[in-house]
């Protein structure tokens, strides 16, 4: 059985500890309730992989299990998510970005570093692999939250004010970056000129010429109107987003081994589930943006240069994290 509730009563952190300190709630001898959390509403590729696990695990599990998955970061933001996972309270399971468990595993970020898949089929034959089985035992060892399946798909590429479509006329390009400092490493290595200004500020940075663009997903583009002070989209193809499906192993543990079985299946289905269906909506929305005269896309002369010459920094960053063998494995995928 699955079901959704909403949490406006529980927005706050304390309260929600207090309530859940049990970890899993046993509604029953037979019944155990799983907490999901999103950031989104119904409508979002993350909500409707999470509903697919819950579907998966029903078909999977001789038994009855109630999901309970709050919206519309009814529950908080990622960063609450981890805590409350490493501490088995609030919620069971949930999908998140890399990044946000950085400070329980180290290395985990490596996932989302720029160019670090070929191309789509080679992010495929990685997340459908266990070459990530090394990040996944150190975030369980870390912070006893287990890696069930991954998800993910938004395809980053350059969005400028004017059209970039080769290395001379993306040297000096100022842009903006995400925080972490191997994201300015890679641009400033492709000899743009990259800085880590806030994201609510990009718009206009843009409009005032502080920036000439950014990097991100066609659903950031068209949600916030970025297209309106940049048109151009050059399809660097720079990363594909990996957005780990898990859960705490507090929770897991507690289950009994037939559910625990069902879950590992239903997580690695969902999992790839919601790979085709947030590449499929990515490639959507950039065309509908096309289509609606908003953009206009450029591909990258020789976009394989481009991967030779991050490939330096990748190293460093790599052995930097103690994951040069990963590295390797992933590249060998």
């Amino acid at each position: 059985m699955t079901i959704f509730k909403s949490a406006r009563n529980l927005t706050r952190a304390a309260t929600l500890v207090g309530l859940c300190m049990a970890g899993p709630t046993a509604v029953s001898a037979q019944e155990i309730t799983l907490r999901g959390a999103s950031m989104f509403d119904e409508q979002h590729a993350f909500t409707k992989t999470m509903e697919k696990f819950a579907e998966l695990v029903d078909e999977y599990y001789d038994g009855d299990v109630v999901f309970d998955l709050r919206l519309n970061g009814e529950l908080g933001v990622e960063a609450d998510y981890v805590t409350f996972l490493q501490q088995g309270v609030a919620i069971d399971y949930t999908i998140m970005a890399p990044s946000n468990m950085a400070t329980f595993a180290p290395s985990i970020p490596l996932m989302d570093m720029p160019f670090l898949f070929r191309d789509q089929d080679h992010w495929e034959a990685t997340l459908s692999s266990d070459v990530l089985k090394p990040l996944e035992d150190e975030l369980l060892e870390k912070a006893d939250i287990m890696v069930i399946g991954y998800t993910g798909g938004g395809v980053r590429n350059v969005i400028s004010k004017e059209p970039i479509e080769n290395l001379e006329q993306l040297a000096g390009f100022k842009m903006r970056v995400m925080g972490a400092p191997i994201q300015a490493q890679i641009f400033s290595a492709l000899t743009a000129a990259p800085s880590a200004i806030a994201y609510n500020e990009v718009y206009n940075a843009i409009q005032t010429g502080v920036i000439a663009g950014f990097e991100n997903e066609a659903a950031s583009i068209q949600n916030l109107k970025f297209y309106e002070v940049a048109p151009h989209v050059t399809l660097t193809k720079h990363a594909i987003t990996v957005r780990p499906i898990v859960m705490s192993g507090k929770t897991f543990r507690k289950l009994p081994e037939p559910l625990q079985q069902a879950v590992l299946k239903a997580g690695v289905e969902a999992g790839a589930f919601g790979r085709e269906l947030e590449s499929r909506e990515d490639g959507q929305k950039l065309q509908e943006m096309v289509d609606a005269g908003q953009l206009t896309v450029h591909e990258f002369a020789n976009r394989e240069q481009l991967l030779e010459m991050v490939a330096p920094v990748q190293d460093a960053y790599a052995a930097e994290l103690g994951a040069t063998e990963l590295l390797e494995a992933i590249r060998a995928k």
